[in-house]
């Protein structure tokens, strides 16, 4: 687990701000007898410290904390963090918009509201908006091997950074320096079988008089894994999928289709058979709506990285770097199905029989040639550079640097779907409408009830082609030195100014509009720019020998669709150290977040939603969550969303206190208090929230008269309780962004570490990392009552976190023992908890020689996976634990050269 390293957030982050070069850890030589604990010194700011600690904490994961507890990537590092306590939807999520993007959220604040950055460089949004509302940054392209260390602050320090820094920030920072060359190979699968994954990473640097050079290549592959290869959720429980039924829409009840159950009884991993229902019967499936389910996705990647510094007079520096990606995934949420008429009535005037009916026809691997034929995929590219150069101004102490730094990400998506044929492919040709406008068709049963070949579904089957594609674009410059001594010490002064600008398009397929395919037009381009401009200063003031203060500002101002804003942002910090082994600290901060890119800009834009689950039917039927007919319905509800160009920037403030107590340098604990609020939050509604609100404010859960309950009936559409087709369904969600929110969410945090260094035994390593959320508040609208977040049933993030390693290092042996405990969190049917889990990691390296290591890895040792039925399917909690099981792996390393 990472160590923890108190320095200061507020001079500390200054050197991000300006784009500046990674901070440097150097590690003490450790002194016999009483002396100053750190093990290492932080520097982390252009205001150079010599103490490790400051007014916040600092959390760091070195590049060896990787490999040795287990992690797959820098994404998984970070996903185990304690801070990262709140649900996001991730690759392996399933029904969600960036099934090929990964992102964390600190304190639960959600993705969209903690900056990373790579070297203290801001970096592309991911084109794609999370959830098809807001912007954040995928964490799927860095290379592990080049990683010298992460830090993650937690709280606001827009004063610092600018917008986007409200739960905190996340500084990935690349090696400069590297020694020779080295090869590593991984490999490795899990015991339940599937979901394999394949590593080769290639690093290395060399010194060319006054040219250093550093390069990092990497190669991974990742297979999938479906549903159908886990047996707990290979079928689905209650009402079976309807494969192919035929409905009489007069009376309600199903056209018998004779042997065709019998025919098609292979279909679907052989799992089809004659359902009988009130209805009558149809052909069924407890795995037709699972076989397409990617519970892991399939992933191919290559991403290299190289940097380059050139000491020109041994006092100025030219620095660039250059990294790049591709990323290759595919997934499947749902296989291919028919409605008839389904972008008109839904269903159609028979004219051989004089009814109105609706055909449903859902179409097997085994007729599309293949489970894969239907993927969607995605190619992702990114790239981000930077150059610059930094040295001192004249012969003073004063220190500057200026660079220029950019970041791009394009990601191009192929979405099967059905082409504009379909309905005739099935029904025949259409002989008009009648009176209402309802299609007819003389169709021949037969079509509808035989096998397809591949070649007939390539025929009504065409692939959505949709480019969407980031970039930003930042200039900066900064100094730092001392301005003039005061009685305790010197007082320091580091001063930063930058520009940027960034964009983004999202180009559908324009064949959408044109008629192409089975589906309504309302698929639009979107794009838009913004430009901002900032200016920030930092002082570091010893007030006293005992006590530091710190105090930074900074003017953020932002231009966009013939608009601006402007924020002004500061924070402060106290640092009292009564003895040297002590310290009491104390921080304040406000923080803004400028509006979304993509809820500016979006234009009127339709479609549907994977997957829906209607509450209020549920409860009005009497049925449980597992077994309801109306739970995960896919496909989902359709949807209409709207941007906003009248968004004003989210506002936050944040607050801390702790102490640390380091008697040695063997060990140190801290305990740190924090508190986060946020004003003119951008409501993100989320639809499954609507629909369970709906559901609350019909049947008298929540007063129907409220604000909220008043916003949320507006928002949902149903078809008429006697409607022909579809009755009582909900026809269209209507969701758009708005400053209306506020949230607030506080905790504390405890961090301890324990070495024992033995002569004979080697040495032994203790380490933990402890979060514990106390309060969550949340407020829709001014008015409404203030919903208690942290004990709800609608809230999925865990109330508190536990991660613990032991290391033993002896000779050319080390071992890691690395647990991760999960809070309790609200079960699918939100009737009551999941039991809080702990997942085990353990790793085990030997070292050959200087050059060879082999090391074992195996991750969630006891090969636990966390049950949860009570919602029905895929009967675990999807998104907050992984269905995968235990996983091993080996890994061999070679270095060559010096």
């Amino acid at each position: 687990m990472a160590s923890k390293l108190r320095l200061s957030a507020i001079a500390g982050a200054a050197v991000v701000a300006c784009g500046a070069a990674p901070a440097v850890v150097q590690a003490q030589q450790e002194k016999s007898g009483d002396v100053a604990p750190p093990a290492v010194i932080v520097t982390g700011s252009r205001i150079a410290r010599a103490t490790v600690e400051g007014p916040s904490a600092v959390t760091v994961i070195s590049g060896a904390d990787i490999t040795r507890q287990g992690y797959k990537n820098v994404f998984d590092a970070l996903s185990n963090q304690v801070q990262n306590s709140g649900f996001t939807q991730g690759a392996d999520f399933g029904n969600t918009f960036t099934p090929s993007a990964n992102t964390l959220s600190l304190r639960g604040l959600g993705p969209n509201h903690t900056l990373i950055l790579l070297n203290g460089r801001r970096l592309a949004d991911f084109p794609i908006a999370y959830e098809g509302t807001v912007n954040f940054t995928n964490l799927a392209n860095i290379p592990s091997s080049i990683v010298e260390r992460i830090e993650i602050l937690s709280g606001g320090a827009s004063a610092i950074y600018g917008s986007d820094a409200i739960a905190g920030v996340i500084n990935i920072i690349l090696k400069t320096r590297a020694d020779g060359f080295d090869i590593n190979a991984k490999a490795g699968t899990s015991s339940r079988g599937g979901g394999g994954d394949r590593r080769v990473q290639f690093t290395g640097g060399q010194q060319f008089g006054k040219l250093t050079t550093v390069f990092s290549l990497e190669l991974s592959e990742r297979d999938r894994l479906t549903a159908l290869q886990r047996d707990f959720m290979a079928e689905r429980d209650g009402t079976p999928t309807d494969i192919l039924s035929r409905r009489n829409l007069d009376t309600g009840k199903y056209v018998d289709l004779g042997n065709a159950c019998t025919d098609f009884a292979d279909m679907f991993d052989q799992s089809v058979f004659r359902h009988t229902a009130k209805a009558g019967s149809y052909c069924a499936s407890r795995k037709a709506a699972n076989t397409h389910w990617s519970t892991q996705t399939q992933n191919r990647s290559k991403n290299g990285f190289a940097s380059a510094t050139y000491d020109l007079d041994g006092d100025t520096v030219l620095f660039a770097d250059l990294l790049v990606g591709r990323n290759d995934t595919a997934s499947n949420t749902r296989g291919p199905s028919w409605t008839s008429a389904s972008t008109g009535s839904g269903y159609f005037l028979n004219q051989n029989t004089g009814v109105y009916e609706v055909w449903k026809r859902y179409i097997s691997p085994q007729e599309t040639g293949g489970e894969r034929r239907y993927d969607r995929t995605w190619e992702d590219r990114a790239l981000a550079a930077s150059l610059g150069v930094r040295g001192h101004i004249g012969k003073s102490d004063w220190k500057y640097e200026a660079g220029y730094s950019a970041s791009a990400y394009e990601s191009k998506n192929h979405v099967p779907r059905a082409r504009a044929n379909i309905d005739s492919f099935f029904l025949g040709p259409r002989l008009g409408t009648d009176p209402d406008g309802v299609a007819i068709y003389a169709p021949d049963p037969a079509r509808l009830t035989r096998r397809l070949t591949p070649s007939e579904f390539d025929s009504i089957t065409g692939q959505a082609n949709s480019d969407d594609e980031s970039w930003t674009h930042t200039l900066a410059a900064s100094a730092n030195g001392k301005l003039l001594d005061l009685p305790a010490g010197p007082l320091q002064l580091a001063a930063v100014v930058e520009a940027g600008r960034q964009g983004f398009t999202n180009k559908p397929d324009a064949r959408i509009n044109e008629g192409y395919f089975n589906t309504l037009p309302g698929s639009f381009v979107t794009a838009g720019t913004r430009t901002r401009y900032a200016a920030g200063a930092e002082l570091n003031v010893p007030l006293f020998s005992t006590l530091t203060g710190t105090l930074a500002g900074r003017y953020d101002r932002y231009e966009f669709a013939e608009r601006s804003n402007g924020k002004l942002t500061y924070n402060g910090g106290l640092e009292l150290r009564p003895r040297k082994e002590l310290l009491l600290r104390a921080n304040y901060a406000t923080s803004f977040r400028a509006p979304d890119m993509n809820y500016i800009y979006k234009a009127r834009g339709t479609g549907y939603y994977s997957s829906t689950t209607d509450y209020y039917r549920c409860a009005v039927a009497g049925e449980p969550m597992a077994t309801c007919e109306f739970a995960n319905k896919s496909p989902g509800a359709d949807y209409v969303q709207n941007g906003s160009r009248d968004l004003k920037p989210e506002q936050g403030k944040s607050w801390g206190a702790g102490v640390v107590w380091s008697p040695s340098s063997a060990f140190d604990v801290s305990l740190d208090y924090w508190n986060i609020k946020i004003d003119d939050l951008v409501a993100n509604l989320d639809p499954d929230q609507l629909l369970r609100d709906e559901a609350a404010c019909r049947l008298g859960g929540l007063d129907i008269a409220s604000s909220l309950c008043v916003d949320t009936i507006s928002r949902i559409t149903r078809y008429a309780d006697n409607a022909p087709d579809k009755a009582g369904e909900v026809r269209e969600i209507r969701v758009n962004p708005i400053n209306a929110a506020k949230e607030s969410v506080s905790g504390f945090d405890v961090s301890a570490k324990y070495a024992l260094r033995t002569a004979a035994y080697g040495t032994f390593t203790v380490r933990g990392n402890y979060t514990k959320t106390l309060t969550r508040r949340s407020q829709q609208f001014a008015g409404d009552e203030v919903e208690d977040l942290l004990h709800s049933f609608d809230n999925r993030d865990w109330p508190d976190k536990l991660a613990a390693s032991v290391n033993w290092d002896q000779g050319a042996v080390s071992t890691t023992l690395f647990a991760t405990r999960y809070g309790k969190m609200p079960n699918s049917e939100q009737t009551g908890y999941v039991t809080p889990t702990t997942l085990v990691n353990v790793s085990a390296v030997y070292r050959f020689s200087d050059r060879l290591s082999l090391s074992l890895i195996v991750n969630n040792l006891f090969n636990k996976v966390k049950s949860d039925p009570s919602g029905g399917w895929p009967y675990y909690p999807i998104g907050n634990y992984s269905p995968v099981g235990r996983v091993g792996w080996i890994e061999l390393n070679y270095h060559f050269g010096s």
